[in-house]
């Protein structure tokens, strides 16, 4: 089944020790790419992320972004580390008593001077937990989003597919008038050059003319590709690269098709097939 690589999906939740915020965006690639922003608090999750990322997607650019937000303290009381706050006065008084005109300390100065407010640390254990918890739930609706969009793709080709096998229908039908018309045009042009032909020799030139005008090879490789086109967008797993070499395919024997034209029935329906195509191989760019 095909899935698209474009998608997002967002997903947030609340924790005792504050809220957690995932975005997941994803954009065609030939590869998967993933580009990750962590807060520091989740900074140490940074494989395990990549892990669970590769495990679920094939190919893609993804943006994964997560977003922490601490929880308010509140009343918590502030705890102060006397022996560093008494190292600090002492420093600051040798410092005044070197300065003719030394200005006053500032207590909220003192108190912003790293180590001299005791800071709790944080268990990150279940903030961790929940985070990798969260990322799931949010590539569950990455994976949701593209296959959604895989669905209108899929639907597209199919009918780009039937689109093309008609067209191909169409020709075999012409082949014989076409080969009709050459043989009759050959007879027509010796007739007004009032030239007695020799028979055998007539029918070496006519089989060489068909021979050049000959596109059932042609028809029958259309066929072929058609099939598995519609046979891939029915497998499992990332198709996308199949599929695009099978764009390949389909117009180098539609450039052929055209190029042993001879009538503009079968002209235009070398165009409208590489019109077919060229609009399914914009699809397929972003199938995974």
């Amino acid at each position: 089944m095909a899935r698209s690589m474009t998608a997002f999906a967002r997903q947030e939740t609340e924790l005792d020790s504050g809220s957690v915020t995932w975005e997941l965006r994803s954009l065609n690639h030939r590869y998967l790419e993933v580009s990750l922003r962590l807060p520091e608090e989740l900074r140490a999750l940074e494989s395990a992320v990549r892990e669970r990322v590769n495990a679920r997607l094939g190919r893609g650019k993804v943006d994964c972004s997560c977003r922490y937000r601490p929880a308010a303290t509140g009343s918590a009381p502030v705890e102060i580390d006397h022996d560093n706050l008494e190292r600090l006065l002492a420093a600051c008084q040798t410092v005044s008593a070197r300065l003719p005109e030394a200005v006053p300390l500032n207590p909220v100065e003192l108190l912003r001077w790293p180590g001299v407010i005791r800071e709790a640390e944080p268990d990150t254990v279940p903030l961790q937990s929940a985070a990798l918890e969260l990322l799931d739930r949010t590539l569950d609706e990455l994976l949701v989003s593209r296959e959604r969009e895989g669905e209108n793709i899929t639907e597209l080709l199919q009918q780009r597919c039937d689109s093309m096998a008609k067209q191909v229908v169409h020709v075999r039908g012409l082949m014989p008038e076409i080969r009709a018309g050459l043989r009759k045009k050959m007879e027509m042009r010796l007739a007004e050059l009032d030239v007695a032909a020799d028979p055998g020799r007539l029918e070496q030139e006519l089989v060489l003319q068909l021979q050049k005008i000959d596109v059932d090879e042609e028809l029958d490789r259309l066929d072929s590709h058609i099939a598995e086109v519609l046979r891939v967008l029915n497998g499992k797993g990332p198709i996308g690269r199949r599929l695009d070499f099978l764009m390949q395919e389909l117009n180098r024997e539609a450039n052929t098709l055209g190029s042993k034209s001879v009538v503009v029935d079968t002209t235009n329906v070398a165009v409208e097939l590489k019109v077919l195509i060229e609009q399914m191989r914009e699809q397929v760019q972003n199938v995974e």
